[in-house]
């Protein structure tokens, strides 16, 4: 098994922009990646909006078919999500994206890498 480093997995909250979804964490050198929480925050105070959390592997493209969670998430509220295993990206090019229906998300990422 192979040494894994912990902790955040996005070095500093990325901004989803509204109407938009972006790649948050790719698998990188076939170093396994496991996500264990994602956090998503409503940057509105006024608008409520859909987060989109997308498993997307190499090769493959963000659709219907590749999203793992949609959530609704109020006006300044925020949203963990901690699957009860990790989400494991394996291959070189396997990434995890966000989408931001009607206003701009916050995100963050944890788990580990391997080393």
């Amino acid at each position: 098994m192979a040494a894994l480093e912990n902790g955040r997995l996005t070095d500093n909250v990325v901004n989803i922009s509204a109407g938009s979804t972006s790649d948050v964490i790719t698998c990188a050198g076939n170093k396994n990646v496991y996500v264990k929480s994602i956090i998503l925050h409503n940057v509105s105070g006024i608008v409520t909006t859909r987060g989109h959390v997308y498993y997307v592997p190499n090769g493959g493209s963000v659709a219907d078919t590749t999203r793992l969670f949609n959530v609704n998430i109020e006006p300044l509220e925020t949203v963990y999500i901690e699957p009860n295993y990790p989400i494991t990206l394996t291959t070189t090019g396997d990434k995890l994206s966000v989408g931001a229906a009607t206003t701009t998300l916050n995100v963050f990422m944890t788990g580990d890498t391997e080393v």
